[in-house]
C-alpha cells in the first residue's frame, strides 16, 4: 500500500513556523527503512498496512509531543499484491506521457 499523509502541528512560535516539528515527523519516516519520498504537501510511503500505520502514528506522536493539538490528512492505495509502486505508478504516467 502507499500512504500520502500530512501532518499539521499547531505552531507555539512567534512566526507561526512548524518546520522543525515536521521535520521530526520527516526524520520518523525517514528512518523507517520504507520507501518514501516528501514534497511540500504531503509525505508518501510505502509497505505493509501495520508497518505503514505504525511509522504514521510514530510520526503523529513526535510532533504531539512538541505541539498541543496535530492534524492528519491522510489518503491510501491498497492494491493487494503489488509493491514499489512508488516509484513504478510515476514511471507508467512518464511513458504514456512520451506517446
Amino acid at each position: 500500500m502507499i500512504v500520502a499523509f500530512s501532518i499539521s502541528p499547531t505552531s507555539t512560535s512567534d512566526d507561526g513556523s512548524v518546520t522543525e516539528a515536521v521535520a521530526e515527523a520527516v526524520r520518523v519516516v525517514r528512518d523507517s527503512g520504507l520507501p518514501c519520498e516528501t514534497n511540500s504537501m504531503f509525505t508518501n510511503i510505502e509497505g505493509e498496512w501495520d508497518e505503514v500505520m505504525a511509522v504514521v502514528k510514530k510520526a503523529v506522536d513526535v510532533v504531539a509531543a512538541s505541539s498541543p493539538r496535530v492534524g492528519l490528512v491522510l489518503k491510501a492505495d491498497i492494491r493487494p499484491g503489488f509493491s514499489n509502486q512508488l516509484t513504478a505508478k510515476v514511471e507508467r504516467i512518464n511513458k504514456a506521457l512520451e506517446r
